[in-house]
């Protein structure tokens, strides 16, 4: 399993490398509108997965989706390619997601069924794999999940966990592993820490 979200982050980073986004956002600063509907293939499941890593509700997280790409539309003007395309957009749904949770005041709990959605998409992933990473993911503690989502549906790198979270790296690494060691004993059938 641990694996498995290994090869998730690794197709999550192909999808959304800076070389395959740079140019639909320059397409998109141009107005074409085929280009924002790739880049919204292409990036709807590490957005999602950012928003409801925040949020942990499917519907608030759904509208950060759209609104984002809205916004990502509006604004593709004004993007620079200083960091990565990718990057850019995970800010403004960061951005959006914290308002989410101001205007809601706090995070609700997520489903199971929520869960699944994040990883669902994902073909490399069984009705039981699932079934399973949701028993297991919801073992840790709720900035170890963001971590382990961040890292596995977007294929960020710790490094760039760490400046989205604004938490330091060493505190992002450690997490981490606490998060893998967690799903590990979980999934080996054992009682977690």
């Amino acid at each position: 399993m641990l694996i498995l979200l290994e090869m998730m982050a690794e197709e999550s980073r192909a999808l959304t490398a800076p070389a395959v986004l740079e140019p639909l956002m320059a397409a998109l600063a141009k107005g074409e509108q085929e280009a924002l509907a790739e880049l919204y293939r292409r990036g709807r499941t590490a957005v999602y997965g950012l928003a409801l890593s925040y949020l942990k509700n499917q519907h608030d997280a759904e509208d950060v989706t759209q609104d984002t790409f809205i916004r990502v539309w509006e604004h593709a003007g004004q993007y620079r390619p200083n960091g990565t395309p990718l990057a850019w957009i995970l800010t403004i749904a960061r951005n959006l997601a914290l308002m989410k949770l101001r205007e809601r005041g706090k995070a609700q709990d997520m489903t199971p069924e929520e869960w699944e959605k994040v990883a669902g998409e994902n073909p490399l992933l069984t009705a039981e794999d699932r079934h399973v990473l949701n028993m297991a993911m919801n073992e840790l503690a709720d900035q170890e999940r963001q971590i382990v989502i961040l890292h596995a549906v977007t294929g960020f790198k710790h490094r760039e966990i760490a400046a989205l979270l604004e938490l330091p790296l060493a505190t992002v690494l450690s997490k981490y592993r606490r998060a893998l060691q967690k799903l590990k004993t979980k999934l080996e059938g054992g009682e977690s820490k």
